[in-house]
């Protein structure tokens, strides 16, 4: 009887101690796996708090986290990524600097069965790029060309307006969805003479910014009003990014746009940095398109979880993003148009910005 009564404390004690055991295992499964992250750089806003977003919920969600910013060096994101890769992460995340610069390290990770998460830009050329997660880059440059025409109401309005066209990093596949978003909306308006490109630059590697730098596009917006805007009025610029657009917008005060005789053009943008919601509220740029890197950062680390725990990984696009090896399993999420009527809403109620941020 004394044996039969040690035997069911002894169970009953098993028992618990497995209960403790499962009560103290995190929910995402982490047990101490590593999850590499490979960012382009902090110098725009938008990166740093992508990487602070996944690195909150993967350490939430029990995992390890090897994040490493490049500063837009390409050779140094790919010795950041060889070496989580000779670290043996379970997983890596990467948002590259060119994404055709990748596909030695990337079949290097396939060879050792290390899965690839392509985050916001798509790694070209690399059958080992496993999922990606971005937003709708056609949708944001079709909402800045959309927002053009309705500002400037070409539905009805006999024009002709004359415009200006930038776009992104010649080395960013997302640069020419965007581009091409927005001449799908832009192009029969330019080709019936409303819209007037006077410099005539609208090939995509003519207009492109190199690292999607400011100064660089303010040196070219610059060029364009000393050719073609000495005495005409500039009515409204395709800008990609918040980036580009501050460059814009410095070279436009600088020959006197934004005062009451000579009010500014148009001007568009992406990413909602605070300095350009700033600028937006002060009526220098006009408008940006809100990506939300917190929804896209959660979406990257569902997809993660999902791998490492060998659930399913949730994806809505398997048609579109073809990285030349494979058409690459996506998950988009829907950007929106923000500008001053609609920034406190978008930007300010949701969390996103605080009052602070913009002031």
């Amino acid at each position: 009887m004394k044996l039969k009564k040690l035997a069911i404390l002894g169970i009953a004690t098993i028992a618990t101690l497995s209960l403790f055991a499962a009560c103290g295992k995190k929910e995402g499964g982490g047990s101490g796996k590593t999850v590499g992250i490979a960012m382009p750089s902090k110098a725009l806003e938008r990166w740093e708090k992508d990487g602070n977003y996944m690195v909150e919920q993967l350490k939430k969600d029990g995992y390890k986290v090897d994040i490493q910013y490049a500063q837009d060096v390409v050779p140094t994101q790919v010795s950041q990524i060889e070496n989580m890769i000779t670290k043996g992460v379970d997983v890596i995340l990467i948002a590259p600097i060119d994404g055709e610069s990748l596909t030695d390290v990337v079949d290097k990770a396939e060879k050792l069965k290390i899965p690839v998460i392509s985050y916001d830009r798509l790694i070209m050329n690399a059958k080992g790029v496993d999922y990606y997660a971005t937003f709708d880059s056609t949708k944001v440059g079709e909402l800045q060309g959309q927002y053009i025409v309705d500002k400037l109401d070409l539905k009805n309005a006999a024009g002709p307006f004359n415009i200006e066209l930038f776009a992104g990093a010649p080395d960013d596949n997302n640069a020419r969805f965007f581009y091409s978003g927005a001449m799908s909306v832009l192009k029969p308006y330019i080709e019936s003479g409303k819209l007037v490109v006077r410099s005539k630059q609208v090939d995509f590697n003519k207009i492109a910014i190199k690292n999607w730098d400011g100064a660089t596009a303010q040196a070219r917006m610059d060029n364009l009003l000393s050719s073609y805007y000495s005495s005409e009025k500039l009515d409204a610029v395709l800008a990609p990014n918040d980036a580009v657009a501050m460059g814009i917008v410095s070279s436009l005060k600088g020959v006197g746009y934004g005062k009451a005789d000579r009010p500014m053009p148009i001007i568009t943008g992406q990413d909602a940095e605070a300095a350009s919601v700033k600028s937006i509220i002060s009526g220098d740029q006009t408008m940006t398109v809100f990506k939300d890197t917190k929804q896209l950062a959660g979406v990257a680390a569902r997809m993660v979880n999902d791998i490492l725990t060998d659930k399913k990984v949730e994806i809505n696009d398997e048609k579109t993003y073809d990285n030349n090896k494979k058409i690459v399993p996506t998950y988009l999420i829907e950007p929106v148009a923000v500008d001053k009527d609609n920034y406190q809403a978008k930007l300010i109620d949701s969390g996103y910005l605080k009052e602070s941020d913009i002031k």
